[in-house]
């Protein structure tokens, strides 16, 4: 399962905004959530992954997740994609 999300910070996914998806990641440990952007696919979980796609604001990112609770994982993951943290 995969949805799309939006990134609304106007600095992008900095160290802060990484950290705070890889912690909403972490509250699902049954599932494998990822985030996929200009061809690469990390683990949410891996605040070195999410940081390398080196995404912007704008910047269309797909999140996917498999096993218990996936959906839920996703929309919460994507709902940080799309808040602006600082």
């Amino acid at each position: 399962m995969e949805k799309q999300f939006t990134i609304k910070n106007p600095q992008g996914v900095h160290a802060r905004p990484a950290g705070a998806i890889m912690k909403k990641a972490a509250e699902f440990p049954d599932s494998q959530v990822s985030l996929e952007f200009n061809g690469r696919k990390v683990s949410a979980k891996s605040i070195t992954g999410v940081l390398t796609l080196g995404m912007k604001a704008g910047d269309v990112i797909t999140v996917s997740a498999e096993g218990d609770k996936a959906e839920q994982a996703i929309d919460a993951v994507g709902a940080v994609l799309e808040s602006v943290l600082d």
